[in-house]
């Protein structure tokens, strides 16, 4: 047992948890917090503190970490309005399956639920919490926090990813108890509580899956987040079947674009006519359900740790309700004994090469991702916020490998990108992280500048700059006859902006000036300084003509 204040304990809590970053900012709820981080900087119990401008972002660090490496992302900030700036990133990290902690102070446990006006106060926080986690809870007394810490980490780390939080109030971190602390591992070696362990999916849902897509004549499958871990199965299923394999929002780089059977949405609404049965596997499927239709002579089979989402979008004719890497092995192995199918490679690589026509046609958005995909290494991360260029290289983009595409999920959230860039760069120094944004995203989080040169950040971040929130310019012009209200926007130069911080600061005009400075960016001596990229730009072809694609089967 050990002596420790709330905060000593957390602290190193956190450290057995395998946590090396925490992303956040203090304040006068979580002091005992700080104290106790500054005591441990310089003892095997560290862990590294990054501070930022402002609470939201933190929480978007943190969801960038997290999603660029597959470790969980921590964040710490003040109660109410410091709890409350970071939602966005939690509605963002819900949405898309990331393991996020949330620590977040408190008032004092007397006065919680008093309504007495304390600093920070409001109504019921942990309503809020609740709504955007999949667990929560608050501390009560420092006696429990070991308990409720370890709690945290086995929702974060059983069943489906989603952000979890801890609210800590400040007497609790001040207190000081005899604790026995769990010891815990580091993340990549931790073993979850064995009574949450997976089992693995039902041996029978395997068998009948693998008669239907051993029976198939033209399988697909379909992909999101869930199968992010399981590259080497989804490669070895889709292989066997010569079925393509489709992503529609997350999963980008789980099967290589270089690879034959890859392709992104486009590509899946060209070959779902003729599809016959579907694998879905750890994805919303909302796309090919409610846009692309289902009819009766379709089958579907789901393979989610989620039973949840097995109805939402369409009654699969099997579920396999399991983690995605245990439920393709289990498909894998049962597939072993049926023939391997003869090569597509012919068909899909001429598909490949129509689908790369349409693409050219969306200008000047696939010159560009053209330029950066050239300039970015294949292990490169590629962040997109919601802008023309963004929403094109949803099914645009390359990515080679996982955890190389990150994006917002169905949230949307706007201004989410260059914090989480941030995030994904502290959490892979040594790979290359580009951030594509608009003007009007980009002054979302803009004072995160002055933290990446801080701290070392050396994020490339492009923005594209059309002086307006373009996307909704264009629908005000095209659907709503002209009415152009409080979409155009009077920006910084962003060049100057950037050296006022202290970062590099760089305009170019062409798709070809931009792989010139991206590669010198990438290439600098000093990798920690960040680089803003200006690209002012008109106007830009529609993205959605080939991404939000019409029915070609009735529901």
């Amino acid at each position: 047992m050990k002596y420790l204040t709330g905060g000593q304990a957390l602290v190193e809590l956190l450290h057995r948890q395998g946590v090396d970053t925490l992303f956040g900012l203090p304040g006068v709820q979580n002091d005992g917090l700080f104290n106790a981080l500054y005591d441990a900087r310089h003892t095997t119990s560290r862990v590294r503190m990054i501070h930022t401008r402002h609470e939201q972002g933190a929480a978007y660090m943190a969801y960038g970490y997290a999603r660029a490496s597959g470790r969980i992302g921590v964040y710490a900030v003040v109660p109410g309005p410091g709890m409350l700036n970071t939602t966005a990133a939690l509605a963002t990290a819900y949405a898309t399956s990331t393991p996020l902690l949330c620590i977040t102070g408190q008032i004092p446990t007397t006065l919680i639920g008093r309504a007495t006006g304390q600093l920070h106060e409001i109504p019921d926080s942990l309503a809020v919490l609740r709504s955007l986690t999949k667990w929560c809870a608050r501390v009560e007394k420092v006696e429990t926090l070991p308990d409720l810490v370890t709690e945290a980490f086995c929702h974060l780390r059983t069943g489906r990813p989603r952000p979890v939080a801890l609210e800590v109030p400040m007497d609790v971190l001040q207190a000081s108890a005899e604790l026995t602390l769990p010891e815990g591992l580091p993340a990549n070696l931790s073993q979850p509580d064995p009574s949450r362990q997976d089992p693995g999916p039902d041996p029978n849902a395997v068998a009948a899956a693998a008669a239907l897509l051993a029976a198939a004549h033209n399988p697909l499958i379909v992909i999101g987040g869930g199968v992010t871990d399981a590259a080497l199965e989804l490669r070895t299923v889709a292989e066997h079947l010569q079925a393509p394999v489709i992503v529609i929002a997350s999963g980008h780089g789980v099967l290589s674009a270089k690879h034959d059977l890859s392709f992104s949405g486009p590509g899946g609404h060209a070959l779902w006519s003729q599809a016959d049965v579907v694998l879905a596997v750890g994805t919303r499927f909302q796309t090919p359900a409610r846009v692309w239709g289902i009819d009766d002579a379709l089958k579907i089979i789901r393979i989610d740790i989620d039973p949840e989402e097995m109805g939402r979008a369409a009654k699969p004719a099997v579920a396999l309700i399991a983690d995605a890497k245990l439920a393709l092995a289990a498909l894998s192995r049962a597939l072993a004994a049926t023939p391997a199918r003869p090569s597509r490679q012919a068909d899909l690589r001429l598909l490949k090469a129509k689908l790369d026509h349409d693409f050219r046609q969306v200008q000047p958005q696939y010159d560009f991702l053209q330029a950066m995909r050239a300039a970015l290494p294949d292990d490169g991360i590629f962040v997109e916020d919601l802008t023309q260029v963004g929403y094109a290289a949803r099914y645009m983009w390359p990515s080679y490998q996982p955890r190389t595409h990150i994006n917002s999920g169905y949230q949307g959230t706007l201004g989410f990108g260059f914090g989480t860039a941030l995030g994904a760069k502290v959490a892979e120094p040594q790979r290359a992280v580009v951030c594509v944004n608009g003007d009007g995203g980009f002054m979302y989080n803009v004072q995160e500048l002055a933290t990446a040169v801080q701290q070392g950040i050396g994020v490339v971040t492009v923005i594209f700059n059309d002086g307006a929130f373009g996307n909704v310019r264009r629908m005000q012009q095209q659907d709503h006859g002209g009415r152009l209200i409080a979409s155009d926007l009077r920006n910084p130069d962003f060049v100057a902006l950037a050296a006022a911080y202290g970062a590099s600061g760089v305009r170019v005009h062409t798709p070809a000036e931009l792989a010139v400075a991206l590669k010198e960016a990438f290439q600098q001596p000093d990798a920690k300084i960040p680089t803003v990229i200006d690209v002012p730009v008109g106007e830009m072809a529609s993205p959605w003509p080939l991404f939000m694609l019409p029915r070609l089967r009735p529901f």
